[in-house]
């Protein structure tokens, strides 16, 4: 054991279950808290008056340009040797839940979209320092296996808003949903910052032993001159794209399109999609790591192929007559498009040196949440509108019909991102051993 991340890995078994655990744990209350709005969007739009656009404004730019633009600077500190990454965890995940709770306080449309920017800035410190904290944690053969356990978060945490903001809504009313789901939150990040401690600050990873770190300019240099890197970034903007629009709107059209209330939504769309996500990936972590020890341009296979076979049937999934239906047809494409996250950003620890793997995360985030969730929920909202008067309350059928084609782009990025992938990862490795 050569390495200090050896060490922990392997010499450490019990810190590093604790470690991933832990950021599950925060990565779950992180799209809860990021996601619930999408559940209680329809009756705050009847009790605030907005229109589509407004709600897709509200539930992805408001909080996506904020937590896109600042999860760069803030990666730049989770990659300095001396940084405390337990720490960034904790203070933004106290900054988070309490912006959700506040959000159960808003009288109108400009204050609930500050209070979303204030999610998102609280969030942008997450994801990064996880990620990286990971990669030092575990060895590479198993990296792509423990961000997909970590990337669970999305799912679970999905489901839960789904669920729970729902019922809630149906039971108190969309405020005290927001205050139920921010307060614990408060507790966690308190356990985080007690229980953890980051390898650089208990001696297990040296400092002096590091590399002194690189510039914000030069990281940001080595991220974009891999030619994998873009092509995956543009995949995984895609995905995200496509992704946040279908799950805000999908929710909205199971209550327009079939008439079912936020709870009966939230209760029956949110544990089949959590659970065919959840299921989507863990699958496509571990596959991605068996796929890439026979070579490593297979890790992005499963995505690949996947999306591909999902298309046609979430198609059907939104031409179905029925929301039994609809719901059934959405279980495969669900899990086939939630295999990317572990592949993806496991793909991306490996196109960088170490001391730029925070800021390879934070540029892939940027792309995914600036294009994706940012761009995502609003064009589908101002689509919806634009449709409106032709298909009345229909309009968001027609745009989810849309938007299943559409996921064939992304499969094509990452079919493209895999035939560079093996070779740059061993440039990549040459290079730091030198």
């Amino acid at each position: 054991m050569a390495s200090g991340v050896e060490t922990l890995a392997d010499g450490r078994v019990t810190s590093e279950r604790l470690l991933l655990w832990t950021l599950l744990a925060v990565y779950v209350l992180n799209f809860l808290d990021r996601q619930i709005v999408t559940i209680l969007a329809e009756p705050i739009r009847r009790e605030l008056g907005l229109s589509d656009t407004q709600l897709g404004l509200m539930t992805g730019l408001a909080f996506a340009l904020f937590y896109a633009v600042l999860g760069i600077p803030i990666a730049r500190y989770a990659d300095r040797p001396g940084s405390n990454r337990v720490g960034l965890i904790s203070v933004s995940l106290l900054l988070w839940s309490g912006m959700t709770a506040l959000c159960g306080a808003v009288q109108n449309f400009a204050q609930l979209l500050l209070a979303r920017v204030g999610v998102g800035v609280g969030e942008a410190g997450c994801t990064p320092a996880a990620h990286s904290l990971i990669a030092d944690a575990v060895p590479a053969e198993r990296r792509a296996s423990a961000i997909a356990f970590y990337g669970m978060g999305i799912p679970i945490g999905s489901l839960l808003g789904m669920v729970i903001g729902g019922l809630l809504a149906d039971a108190v009313g969309w405020r005290a949903a927001f205050l139920v789901v921010g307060l614990p939150g408060v507790l966690l990040a308190a356990f985080v910052w007690l229980a953890l401690k980051d390898p650089r600050r208990s001696g297990v990873i040296s400092l002096s032993a590091r590399p002194a770190g690189v510039s914000a300019g030069n990281a940001l240099r080595e991220v974009f001159s891999s030619r994998a890197f873009s092509l995956l970034a543009v995949a995984a903007g895609l995905v995200a794209f496509l992704g946040y629009g279908k799950t805000a709107w999908s929710a909205i059209f199971f209550i327009r399109s079939f008439g079912l209330t936020p709870g009966e939504t939230g209760l029956t769309l949110g544990i089949v999609g959590g659970l065919s996500s959840l299921f989507g990936t863990w699958a496509g972590g571990w596959v991605s790591d068996r796929f890439a020890r026979v070579n490593k341009r297979h890790m992005l296979t499963a995505p690949a192929i996947g999306m591909v076979v999902a298309a046609p049937i979430l198609f059907l999934a939104y031409n179905a007559t029925s929301w039994q239906m609809a719901l059934a047809l959405l279980v495969v494409p669900t899990i086939f498009n939630s295999m990317y996250y572990g592949p993806s950003y496991a793909a991306v620890q490996g196109l960088v040196r170490k001391e730029a793997r925070a800021v390879a995360t934070a540029t892939l985030v940027f792309a995914q949440n600036l294009i994706g969730l940012g761009l995502g929920p609003l064009f589908f909202g101002m689509m919806s509108d634009a449709f409106r008067p032709m298909a009345g309350e229909e309009s968001v059928r027609w745009v989810l019909w849309g938007a299943a084609w559409l996921g064939l782009l992304p499969a094509f990025f990452f079919w493209r991102a895999s035939l560079r992938l093996t070779d740059e990862q061993a440039a990549v490795t040459a290079r730091a051993a030198g």
